[in-house]
């Protein structure tokens, strides 16, 4: 279950970042409309919520122009099916973790780990010719919001910054 959630965590977080990409000259109310149907649908979680909110910000933060739209909403549709499979897979576990053998479980775990890896694979497709009709500028926003996020600070976030005395104390120790 542990490795479950963090293959959870870590697609949220890749799909988080898919959406930082996504800060954008265009109104914030063109992307409001998902949100709500997002919040608004029978089966919505709060992972669809937040890749919503990943998507807008990304946009605005990348400053997407028109001329990118298309692209755009390609990365963007491919984070919210990717989401949507995510929470789907997951609630079926949860659904069924009473009675699940082992051998039961870890088929589950490879279809939900496949699925994210599928689903990266979609997000990088999709992100290809997005990335190259960005502007330099546009590129260098891209490489930071990546760069800063993502399954590596997460896992990294809940600890305290070293100091150098930490540091040194810790080659010391076998």
């Amino acid at each position: 279950m542990k490795k479950t959630i963090l293959a959870f965590t870590a697609f949220g977080m890749i799909g988080m970042t898919g959406a930082a990409f996504a800060q954008s000259s265009a109104p914030a109310a063109a992307t409001a409309p998902a949100m709500q149907a997002a919040a608004s649908t029978p089966g919505a979680t709060k992972r669809e919520a937040r890749v919503e909110e990943r998507i807008t910000q990304l946009h605005s933060s990348l400053k997407i122009t028109p001329q990118q739209e298309d692209q755009w909403s390609k990365f963007a549709d491919v984070m919210r099916e990717n989401a949507h499979t995510m929470g789907d897979l997951y609630r079926q576990r949860v659904a069924q973790r009473d009675h699940m053998t082992a051998l039961d479980d870890m088929k589950q775990y490879a279809q939900i780990t496949q699925a994210d890896a599928d689903g990266t694979k979609r997000l990088v497709d999709a992100f290809d010719p997005l990335y190259a009709s960005l502007s330099a500028d546009q590129k260098k926003l891209a490489d930071d919001a990546f760069r800063h996020s993502g399954p590596e600070k997460a896992k990294h976030a809940h600890r305290k910054p070293r100091t150098a005395a930490a540091d040194a104390a810790s080659t010391t120790k076998p």
